[in-house]
């Protein structure tokens, strides 16, 4: 039985939902919900903050097609199953349900997985369509949730993990936890909105934020009502790592060898932890002649130095952006 209700989904949706989209998810949950452990509040609202924003609050079951750049990578993405061949796979395997499925190998597992639990499926992967009829709709979400293991990065209250673990990076994570907060703060009996009211009765900072203290706070209200009984590890907030474009080694290594010069020079004549003027004292005149000679080939170097770093640095940006 879900416990969860359809009141609350589109109390907490940020528009207005597809009916019928939301009953086959529903209609799902109330059949199989308990068996996935997702009978539990604080499981249900993550799993239903996750599907919420990919199918854009039960709107969309299926992916919207341009097809962008990127949707046509999809067809010869031999990682998710399809041919390296351009023959059309990325738009017939492309995403459906309200957890947006993608990839033929995909399509197959979920086949397979139903099969296996004697679920007489249709063939998923010979007509992709009919994993949008009852009840697979409402299945697949709950497959994919159930294989990925991620009950257990719920129980933590771990969104940014499931984020990844669903999206493979971290896309939309804002969205998907603007619909955790509200669908958490329903459940509780709040309005969707009031995240300062739920801040002031938890005794935390009233900013409005759902930072990672609110929502360690929301994680421990819902588990409360998912019953004391129920032994759940203490809440984690991944850290949210900025994705960004890997230098290649191959620039890397020409970069590293430019700043060694630089680096040497840093070092032996700065302050960061090489030799600093203090250290000359001491120092033999003749060895002293040859240290303030090499400070002030440097110096009157400087202009040269200058060009070496722009030099490397656009190096760096040039590799980055091809």
């Amino acid at each position: 039985m879900s416990s969860i209700t359809a009141q609350q989904l589109r109390a907490a949706a940020n528009g207005p939902v597809n009916v019928a989209n939301l009953n086959s998810v529903l209609q799902a949950m109330d059949q199989y919900g308990s068996i996935f452990g997702l009978d539990l509040p604080h499981r249900a609202v993550q799993y239903y903050a996750q599907i919420m924003h990919e199918s854009g609050d039960f709107r969309f079951d299926r992916e919207i097609w341009g097809p962008t750049a990127a949707q046509k990578r999809y067809d010869t993405r031999a990682d998710l199953g399809n041919t390296p061949a351009t023959d059309g796979d990325g738009k017939l395997y492309a995403g459906r349900t309200a957890v947006q499925i993608t990839g033929k190998a995909n399509y197959r597992e979920f086949y397979e997985w139903c099969d296996g639990n004697n679920l007489n499926p249709p063939d998923f992967v010979a007509s992709p369509d009919l994993v949008n009829t009852d009840p697979w709709e409402g299945l697949a979400p709950l497959w994919y949730w159930d294989t990925r293991h991620l009950n257990r990065w719920a129980d933590q209250g771990d969104i940014e993990t499931i984020t990844k673990k669903i999206n493979g990076g971290i896309n939309g994570l804002a969205d998907r936890i603007d619909h955790y907060a509200r669908l958490a703060l329903v459940v509780l009996g709040f309005a969707p909105e009031a995240v300062e009211q739920f801040q002031t009765k938890a005794g935390i900072a009233a900013d409005g934020d759902v930072g990672p203290k609110t929502r360690a706070e929301l994680h421990k209200a819902l588990l409360a009502i998912s019953g004391s009984s129920t032994k759940q590890a203490a809440f984690m907030a991944a850290p949210v790592v900025e994705e960004k474009p890997v230098v290649p080694t191959a620039v890397e290594r020409q970069v590293k060898k430019k700043f060694s010069l630089l680096g040497w020079a840093g070092s032996a004549f700065g302050g960061g932890g090489g030799l600093g003027v203090a250290a000359l004292t001491g120092f033999d005149w003749r060895a002293l002649a040859i240290i303030i000679g090499a400070i002030l080939i440097v110096a009157i170097s400087g202009l040269v130095l200058r060009h070496y770093i722009i030099a490397a640095i656009k190096d760096i940006r040039e590799a980055v952006e091809s």
